[in-house]
C-alpha cells in the first residue's frame, strides 16, 4: 500500500491514520507513505522487486500513474488497486471506485478478480487517464496556485479564469484524417472518459478497446469558449462544429516548440516539439468495481 499524504491537497490526511488498521484484512502487507513528488514510482519498484502481487494506490491520478509506470516498466503482472484520495480522481472513476471506502477496496483485493486494461504512452511516459495540451495544461498550471478550494472546484475555478486569458496553441497532427489546420484551444488524448474530475472530456472512451480518444478543440471567441466549457462538463461538446474527434491507436502532435503537457494530472515539459502517442492494449492489470469496465 503506497499512500500520498498530500493528495487532494492534504484533505485526506485523517484517512491515512485509520487505513493501516482497515486494510489489515489484506493479510501480509506493507504500508508506505511518500515524502516527495514522484517517490511512489521508486517505492513501487522496490515492492515489485520483492515480489508484490498487488499494489494499492492511496492518492490521486498522479500517484496511480507513478505506480503504474513502475509496474509497466518492470513487466510484472502485479495488479493495481485504488483508494481514491486525490483532487479529481479520474482514474478511480474509470475503475468505478471513486466512492469506495478502504474496506470496499480491500474486499476487491481479497477477491482478486483483475482485469487487463489499455494504457497510453506519450514520449516514453505511460498514462492511465489522459494527456492534454494547450488549455488543459494551462488550467492545471493555474490550479496549482489555487489554495482555497478542493476537489472538482479547483479545476472548475481555474478553467473559468483561463477562458478569458488563454491565447491558444499551434499544433499539427498526423494519424488524424480530416483535421483542419489552424489555432487550437486544446488537444486531449484520452484513455479514460473524465478530466479534472468535473469534465466528461471523452464520454465514449474505453480502456478496453485498444484505442485512444483524441479530441481537438479549435480556438474561437470567448462566447464559443464558454459553450465548449459547458459542453465539456456535460459531455455534449462532441459534435460541436469546433470539435474534431478521432479514435486512434497512435498519432503524433507537432508544436512550434516543446509544449507543456498534462499527464494524469501532472504537468510536464515535452522532450521535443513532436510528441508521439500510442495505445498499449491490455497492458495493465487492475482491480475495478464489478461492471465498471465495459
Amino acid at each position: 500500500m503506497i499512500a500520498n499524504p498530500t493528495a487532494g491537497r492534504g484533505s485526506r490526511r485523517e484517512l491515512l491514520s485509520t487505513l493501516r488498521i482497515q486494510m489489515a484484512t489484506l493479510g501480509e502487507s506493507e504500508f508506505r507513505e511518500t515524502s516527495f513528488a514522484g517517490q511512489e514510482e521508486a517505492i513501487a519498484a522496490e515492492a515489485l522487486a520483492s515480489g508484490a502481487q498487488t499494489i494499492v494506490a492511496i492518492g490521486g491520478d498522479g500517484t496511480c500513474s507513478g505506480i503504474a509506470n513502475a509496474i509497466l516498466r518492470s513487466g510484472s503482472p502485479c495488479g493495481l488497486a485504488v483508494v481514491p484520495a486525490g483532487t479529481g480522481n479520474d482514474f478511480a472513476k474509470t475503475l468505478g471506485v471513486e466512492r469506495y471506502s478502504p474496506e470496499q477496496v480491500a474486499d476487491l483485493v481479497v477477491r482478486g478478480h483483475a482485469t487487463q486494461i489499455d494504457v497510453g504512452l506519450a514520449n516514453g511516459n505511460y498514462f492511465l487517464n489522459s494527456c492534454g495540451f494547450g488549455f488543459d495544461a494551462s488550467v492545471l498550471e493555474a490550479s496549482n496556485r489555487v489554495r482555497f478550494l478542493k476537489g472538482d472546484a479547483v479545476y472548475i475555478y481555474s478553467a473559468l479564469g483561463q477562458l478569458f486569458t488563454y491565447r491558444g496553441i499551434e499544433v499539427s497532427a498526423t494519424g488524424v484524417p480530416g483535421l483542419k489546420r489552424g489555432p487550437m484551444l486544446m488537444v486531449t488524448v484520452s484513455n479514460g472518459h473524465s478530466l479534472g474530475g468535473a469534465f466528461k472530456i471523452a464520454p465514449h472512451a474505453s480502456v478496453l478497446d485498444g484505442k485512444l480518444d483524441a479530441c481537438f478543440f479549435s480556438d474561437s471567441n470567448v462566447v464559443e469558449r464558454v459553450k465548449l466549457f459547458v459542453g465539456a462538463m456535460r459531455g455534449t461538446h462532441i459534435g460541436m462544429p469546433s470539435v474534431t474527434t478521432a479514435s486512434v491507436q497512435q498519432l503524433a502532435l507537432t508544436f512550434p516548440s516543446s509544449p507543456l503537457m498534462e499527464i494524469d494530472g501532472e504537468l510536464r515539459l515535452a522532450r521535443s516539439r513532436t510528441v508521439e502517442l500510442q495505445c498499449m492494449p491490455r497492458a495493465l492489470s487492475v482491480l475495478a468495481a464489478p461492471g465498471a469496465l465495459v
